[in-house]
């Protein structure tokens, strides 16, 4: 009997990663993409995924988090040994002219113990219509929802939006997973 790896809590994300491959290749192209995957790098499954993914692709990678949420070293190393160039930074700011997607995710609240510890990096990164108007040409943003604060909802209606795109992926994608396991090909 197949069976499909649909997460492992805090670890991965497999077939959220499917649904963001085809958003992103929908979009634009999968080879040599420029990515900044920012917010909760530590915890949040769908990056670890996803970077393992765009891996393959030949992706250039800037993480983009706080010092308390980075993406695990281990993760790093494996990227690293893969041969994907991947850089670090806390500056948002400094990625935005140099991207082809922008993936943001929210800081996961339920992921710390400590309220205060959550307080200090809860609003860290918050994407504006006026902080996208410096963005690169035809740069998309995307996130795996749902969203805390991270992304205005004035963000919505800019031409960057594909976050809505990307949910409705979900489905469609998971159903040609199933019809993969159950025959018939996709």
């Amino acid at each position: 009997m197949p069976v499909l790896n649909a997460g492992d809590g805090a670890g991965h994300h497999p077939t959220q990663t499917l649904l963001d491959l085809y958003t992103i290749k929908k979009e634009s192209h999968l080879e040599n993409l420029s990515i900044a995957l920012v917010g909760d790098l530590k915890y949040g499954r769908t990056v670890h995924s996803l970077a393992y993914a765009l891996s393959l692709f030949g992706a250039d990678i800037t993480l983009v988090s706080p010092a308390s949420l980075r993406m695990p070293d281990s993760i790093k190393s494996d990227l690293s040994c893969k041969g994907t160039q991947v850089r670090e930074t806390c500056d948002l700011g400094e990625v935005i002219t140099n991207v082809d997607v922008l993936y943001m995710t929210r800081i996961q609240r339920e992921r710390f113990p400590d309220p205060v510890e959550y307080k200090k990096v809860a609003s860290c990164y918050r994407i504006t219509p006026e902080f996208m108007a410096g963005a690169r040409e035809g740069l998309i943003v995307m996130h795996p929802l749902p969203r805390v604060d991270e992304i205005a909802p004035s963000v919505d209606e800019t031409p960057h939006a594909r976050y809505f795109q990307q949910s409705f992926y979900g489905v469609p994608v998971r159903m040609a997973l199933l019809k993969m396991l159950i025959g018939g090909g996709c």
